[in-house]
Order: C-alpha cells, then structure tokens, then sequence
C-alpha cells in the first residue's frame, strides 16, 4: 500500500485474501523476521521468545504482549486492549493470539516445538516464575545476546547526564536514612540477610528526576507509522541486560532513560556495610558525588563501580563464605537469579522491603501529591472547556487536543507521565490508542470523545480520563457511561478493614456493566508515584498486588469499549485514609484526589442509588472548594464559571428538592469562614 492514510479504507488487515489487504497503518517486518531467522538457525533452537517486559521486569514498553518467532512462524499475543490495533499495524507475517497469559504461550511451543527442540529466551528479560513454568514442558536454552539486539539498526544511545536529586521540600527524609531504615528490616529478618540486591528502577531511582520524549528519528519507538511489533522490539533491546538493584527510591534521585519515567539505568547492592552504586560513570557530577558520600568509605558512603561491571562483582560477592543475598522474586530477573548459588546464599519475597516502604506516602508526600491533583485538574478543565467551544465548529482532532492539554499543565512540570490518550470514536474503543499524523481524526459533536493524560510535577504523578459527548449521546452510550461511573463509585465509596487486597474488591469496579452483560479488558487500577512512575508497583487491583494500607495512592479505572463505535473510561487517582465506623476499628476507604466533573449529559440518575448520588454530590463539593480556590488564585474566572455550572447538585429522580449553583457556594462559603473564625 502507498504510504500515508487512504480516506474511507478498510482500517484492518485481511489476510485470507490473495493478495493480503493491509491498510495504510500496517508495517512489512518480512526483513526484520529473516535477519532474526538467521542468527537463530546456526543456534539449533526452534523458537524465541520476545516477552513485553524490560530487563528490570518493568512493563516499559508501549504494548504489552508476547512475541515467539519460528523458523516458519511469528505470533504475538497480546490482551483485549491491543487487539484492534494489532490488526490494524501488523502485516500478513504474524498470527494474533487473543490471550496475553504465559500459559496460553507454553501450551502453544508444546503443539509447535517437538521433543527435544529447544527454546531460546534472554534470560535478562524473564522472571524466575515464567522460566520455571516454560522449562516443565519444554527445554529453555538460556542466550546472554540477545537476538533482537543485533536485528536492531539504529539503537538509540542512553542519554549523557540528566540525573538530579530531589530539592529537600519533596522528599520525606534523607537517603542516608532510608538506607538505615532498611538495614533494619534486614537485621529484624529472621533470615538474616547479608545484603539487598533490588531489581526495579523505581527501587535505585527513588528520587532523580527528568523525563525523556519518544524518539522521532525514523525506525525508532513512538514514530508515527511504526509498528507495535516493532516499537515493542526496540524497547526490549534497548535495556536489554540492564538491570537495576535501585536505590533512586532511596537516593532521592531521578533520571531519563525510560520515556515518560524518571527513571536511571542503575545497580544497587547494598550490605550492612557498604552500598555499591553501579552507574555510567561519566554521568555522575561533582555536586552528585558530594551528595553520595562517595569519598569515603564508611558504611552510608556510596561507592561507584562502572555499570557493566554489574553481573562480575555481583558473583564475587556471592562466592564469599556466610552470603546471604535477599531479592524480590517479581523484579529479579533470571539471569542476575542464576548468579545467586547456591540456594542456601538467596532469600525471596515477592517485593523488595523498597517497593513495599515506598508503597506507603508520608503526610508531605500525601499532601503534596493532593496538591498536584488540584492544579492538574485545572489543566483538565481548561480543556474541556475549550474543546465545548471549538469542537462545534469543526476544527479540532484529536492531535491538537492532546497538545492543548499538555500547554495546560505549567506549575512544577517536567513533562507529560505517558503518551496521551485522546480519542474520538470509534478510536476511543482502543483503551491505549494515541493520535498520530496518520491516525488523527477530527472531533465532532456526534461522537463521544475520552481523554486520558497525566503529568509528571515534581510534587506529584498525575493520570485522569474523562469521557465526553458534546451532541445527543445514544440511549446505550448513556447506560454505559452510568454503569461505568457506578463502577467508580462503588470502589471509591467502598469501605473495607486495613490489609483487604485489591483485587477482593475488584468486582465492584465491573459489577453494574455485569448485569447487563457488558465488560472490559483491562486492570482496574494501579498505584501512582510521587514524580515517579505513573503505573506504580506493587499497590493497585490484581491478584499479585499486596494489601491497602493507609497512604497509598492507587487509580480507579473502570471502561467500557464498543468495537469500532466509541470507548468510555472513568479514571481518578485516590488515596487510602483511615475511616470511623460504628463498631470496628483500624478501616479504610478511599479519598478521590482528581477533582475534574463528569459529563452531566452522560449521567442517567435513574440508574444511580441514593448512597452513590450521595456520594457524587459530595465528590461535587470537593470540587467547588478545593479546585475553586486554585482557578481564583489563577484568575480563571471563566473557568471556575464552567466548573460551577458543571458541579450543580444531581436531584433524585421523582425528588422536587433542588439546591441552585448560587445557594451551594454560599453553603461552602459559611462553612469556610466558620472554619476560619
């Protein structure tokens, strides 16, 4: 197909045609494919495999899913999310797998590799769990050089400098004493751990800071036109076999290697006595060296070793007599977990005593990230009110959207926490789409619009979605954008006892689209950082996740998608506060800090309880108070005027009792100044 979009084409690949139809979008890998073939054939194996995860086990990459190449062969499964758009950028050379499960990819190299066959994997990208569940049916053969390395052309380069430490007024405390703190738990371990190696970037990076854009050279992640496959291929080479025992979470440090993140590409081993800091050398400035100690050699003194040196020195303190080396199994990859013999020198859990402290914000950490939310639902508002002006005169697309949003957000930031997600459409039923130069549509007040955008303050990590309709919604759009939003508020009103695990309560997030019979295919939430990752581990719904405790801070995401007609997702970042109830003690709920109204026009109140209406005015008032401060301290007096008339009060079906916009404010207004006096 020539190059660029065809108006009126087909949007997906049809590949039982002769010739295969492929639309404009999709992107021949025939050459990539037989350059990987021919480094696997003088290897003797009969597959590789291709995971979505980074060398940290880091779901960094756009698309999650799994690749598994054959000499005559290349699938890719992915989950519901995905499956749309890999039909509309994958060509005729690969086969889609509507599963996302690492059974469902052992079940197919049983049917596809015959006894004795062996199954090629860089070690440095798989977890000890998935290499135990492929190696019971088949033999793994574990390769150091990755193959997608060397297919790869012009693999952009890690970025020189850039790492920083957090000013004092956003940390909650020095690492010198995070580095103590977890000493302790390391002494308090009944299993009496010589040293802590920790394996997620977030984990090293607890505190750097500088977000990187997507590359626009050609061939290189986030070009318009490159294909999922290939953007995923390129992420994975490009930190293949680096893994990162981190410590920015206890350095107070940030950095730019990951997109969006600000993460650095770092190792930390830290024993009772000395702290190793793998690191590219050259990007270690004087002040940092200063910071770190680096000129002594005491126990909170860091010492630098070069970043390649990693898996050597790591071995060389192994072989030592009386080791014992503590991991978190979910982070850790296979290849750093081989280093660690034998069994009696490694001692497990599923999350470094890091990710779980983290987990955990402080009152700062707390009420800074509250104070993020508020100005970045202003951003938001501006928005939305914009797009009600402009979209009715038939100008805008979704392209210009997702910039406008980004211009809104000033106070504080870095750089946008993910590539925004602004769809109109059938466009919006891909729940990660991104517009494009190739993609792009126009907005139009016959169709719904979501956008889903966050940014990266150095006060806070911020994620929200709001879902729009500026003409005449459809009867069942308006059903499925209520039950959707009951979903929301079923979670967020939930009250539940400290330590009750997420995905426990992860129905109510589905129910309402249950009953009548409508779904989505994604998570339900996830934990969110302080100007750190937007999609923080370990806090969120799944089962893997670990309990609520109080402080911390996790989305609430519930959507639902028609198939080539429109997308609905609701999603609010809360935090987990203490609760009083009438007889127990030590309960939770949730505390909702994005402050942005929804769509009045998409709410059927008929459908909503009177505990949920209760609920969502009072949500209402938040609102009012909090984000009608921050618009009069900006003097944005027409948009606290679009806020006010869009967080009107809801009135029960069948109720007369109405509360106006004016008699509202001064209710808020009373109660403000009681406070005061």
């Amino acid at each position: 197909n020539p190059p660029g979009a065809v108006a009126n084409e087909q949007t997906e690949r049809n590949c039982s045609l002769t010739p295969p139809y492929l639309p404009s979008t999709a992107v021949n890998t025939t050459l990539q494919l037989k350059e990987l073939r021919a480094l696997m054939s003088p290897l003797s194996i009969s597959a590789y495999i291709i995971p979505d995860t980074d060398a940290h086990l880091l779901l960094s990459c756009p698309s999650p899913g799994t690749a598994v190449v054959t000499p005559t062969k290349a699938v890719l499964w992915t989950d519901s999310r995905y499956w749309v758009q890999a039909e509309r950028q994958m060509d005729c050379n690969w086969d889609l797998k509507r599963d996302v499960s690492i059974m469902s990819v052992a079940e197919w190299l049983i049917s596809e590799v015959p006894p004795g066959g062996e199954i090629g994997f860089d070690p440095f990208l798989f977890s000890l769990s998935n290499v135990n569940l492929m190696s019971s049916n088949r033999s793994l053969k574990s390769m150091p050089a990755n193959l997608v390395d060397q297919v790869w052309k012009e693999r952009p380069s890690i970025p020189p400098g850039g790492l920083i430490r957090l000013p004092d007024r956003v940390i909650r405390g020095s690492w010198q004493m995070k580095v103590e703190q977890i000493r302790s738990q390391m002494t308090d371990s009944p299993y009496k751990p010589t040293a802590l190696l920790l394996s997620a970037l977030d984990e090293t990076a607890c505190n750097l800071r500088s977000i990187i854009q997507t590359q626009k050279k050609s061939g290189t992640p986030g070009t318009p036109g490159t294909s999922q496959i290939q953007i995923q291929a390129a992420s994975l080479a490009s930190v293949r076999g680096r893994v990162c025992f981190c410590f920015s979470g206890l350095f107070n440090m940030r950095g730019s290697d990951i997109p969006y993140n600000p993460f650095f590409y770092s190792y930390t081993l830290l024993t009772m006595n000395e702290i190793w800091l793998f690191v590219h050398m050259e990007r270690i400035t004087d002040e940092l060296k200063v910071y770190l100690n680096t000129s002594c050699d005491g126990p909170l003194c860091v010492q630098l070793k070069s970043y390649d040196s990693v898996l050597d020195d790591l071995k060389m303190y192994v072989d030592q007599p009386g080791i014992k080396v503590w991991i978190g199994t979910e982070y850790t990859n296979y290849a750093l977990y081989e280093i660690i013999t034998p069994e009696d020198k490694l001692m497990t859990s599923s999350y470094s005593p890091v990710l779980t402290t983290k987990a955990v914000k402080d009152e700062t950490e707390q009420q800074i990230l509250r104070d993020a939310h508020v100005r970045d639902a202003v951003a938001v508002i501006q928005l939305l009110m914009w797009l009600e002006k402009v979209v009715p005169e038939g100008k805008e697309t979704e392209l210009t959207a997702a910039k406008y949003v980004d211009t809104c957000r000033r106070e504080n930031l870095k750089g946008p926490s993910f590539d925004t997600i602004s769809a109109s459409g059938p466009n919006a039923a891909l729940a990660h789409y991104s517009p494009t130069a190739e993609n792009n549509r126009k907005l139009t007040v016959d169709e719904m619009y979501l956008v889903d955008s966050g940014g990266q303050y150095l006060d806070g990590t911020t994620d929200i979605t709001r879902t729009v309709h500026w003409g005449t919604p459809t009867p069942m759009q308006k059903e499925a954008f209520t039950r959707v939003l009951m979903g929301n508020i079923e979670i967020s009103r939930t009250i539940f006892p400290s330590g009750t695990r997420g995905v426990n309560m992860e129905m109510l997030g589905r129910r309402a689209l249950w009953e009548v019979g409508l779904n989505y295919g994604h998570g339900t939430g996830h934990g969110v950082g302080n100007y750190f990752g937007v999609h923080e581990w370990p806090v969120g719904f799944q089962s893997n996740n670990i309990p609520f405790r109080e402080g911390m801070f996790t989305s609430i995401e519930p959507g639902y998608y028609k198939e080539n007609d429109f997308g609905i997702r609701i999603e609010d970042v809360a935090v987990i506060v203490p609760v009083t109830t009438k007889y127990g003690h030590n309960y939770l709920t949730f505390d909702t800090v994005s402050l942005v109204p929804y769509d009045r026009k998409l709410i059927d109140t008929s459908l909503l309880s009177s505990e949920q209406l209760q609920w969502l005015n009072s949500y209402y008032e938040t609102i009012r108070k909090l984000v009608g401060l921050e618009l009069d301290q900006q003097e944005l007096h027409e948009e606290k005027d679009w806020m006010l008339r869009n967080t009107e009060p809801f009135v029960a079906p069948g109720s007369s009792a109405s509360v106006s916009s004016s008699s509202l404010t001064l209710i808020l207004l009373t109660v403000t100044l009681h406070n005061i006096i």
